[in-house]
């Protein structure tokens, strides 16, 4: 969109004429008369027939300058404040576990799971930097944080059992996601941690990673992901077995109630998809935006048009005079 900002400026445009016609002219000197005029100055000067088109010009030309006009770009929308937060995603052995029950009635695998309702919670995030630790044996980031949602959810779906090792480093995995938040100047820090076990790996202690994540104003959402039982079939028939023994609520529980989170339990795929909903309910998306025009000062040119004006007339008046 195109706009003069000073718009009253155009009052300008007739000031010249306005002078030429109510100035008094400036008098003109006696002549002088001589009994012969010296060869060559018995002609008269002619004026040029373009310089009162040019001045003209060159009036215009000013006065569009002087009335700032602006090229006003699409509006941008840009939201003020970002919510940062991480995903973390436990890659042990055990997240192979054919438990979680799918809507049609049928089993998946935790990880695939895990994967199908966070993808469109990730996907839903809009405005919020997202990144993703995985964490087994260690903990590693797979993705820093970041506005390109698409980028998070596609790594979480390239992210395969076996990784980054079998065992459960819970500590280190929150110890990784709550370095990411450092040099953070969001209002909101959070982690939502999914595990299906309990600590066996690592160099940090899970509720120490805790506390620091506390020190550094970060939320953590725990989530305990496995059924509470299982048919399993052997060779000597069939059984109900606990397939979740492993997974340590108790500290879980901890980790969410010294940061000020909370702690949920998935036993299948719907159960699951509440949990992050309410997770939404829990740390609304912000809707606060900000509209920015990006627009472009366009007086220079003008501008420019006027200073060549200037220089073809200073020309004129000395050849024509």
């Amino acid at each position: 969109m195109f706009e003069f900002v000073w718009w009253w400026a155009f009052i300008l445009l007739p000031l010249p004429l306005l002078v030429y016609k109510l100035a008094k002219p400036v008098p003109t000197p006696a002549a002088i008369h001589l009994p012969r005029l010296p060869t060559g100055l018995g002609g008269q000067h002619q004026r040029s027939r373009f310089r009162p088109i040019i001045m003209t010009l060159f009036w215009v030309s000013l006065v569009v300058a002087a009335a700032r006009p602006i090229w006003y770009g699409d509006p941008i929308q840009i939201q003020p404040e970002h919510r940062d937060m991480m995903l973390a995603v436990d890659l042990s052995g055990s997240m192979a576990m054919e438990d979680m029950v799918m809507s049609n009635g049928s089993t998946t695998d935790r990880l695939s799971a895990v994967k199908d309702v966070l993808a469109d919670f990730i996907t839903k995030r809009e405005g919020d930097r997202v990144g993703l630790v995985l964490f087994a044996d260690h903990g590693y980031l797979q993705t820093p944080l970041t506005l390109d949602r698409n980028t998070v959810a596609q790594q979480l779906e390239r992210a395969v059992l076996g990784l980054i090792g079998e065992s459960t480093a819970i500590g280190e995995g929150l110890g990784v996601a709550t370095k990411t938040f450092i040099d953070s100047q969001a209002p909101q820090r959070v982690i939502i941690l999914l595990s299906d076990g309990a600590n066996t790996a690592g160099v940090i202690d899970p509720l120490e990673a805790a506390q620091l994540a506390k020190d550094n104003d970060v939320t953590i959402y725990t989530i305990g992901v496995g059924a509470d039982s299982m048919i399993q079939r052997s060779f000597f028939g069939s059984r109900r077995v606990n397939p979740s023994q492993d997974l340590d609520e108790k500290t879980l529980t901890e980790i969410a109630k010294m940061t000020g989170g909370e702690y949920f339990r998935a036993r299948d795929r719907k159960e699951l998809e509440t949990i992050y909903q309410l997770i939404d309910q829990l740390e609304p998306i912000s809707t606060v935006q900000q509209t920015w025009r990006p627009r472009d000062e366009l007086f220079r040119f003008p501008l420019g048009l006027a200073l060549a004006l200037s220089v073809v007339i200073v020309v004129l008046r000395r050849r024509h005079g």
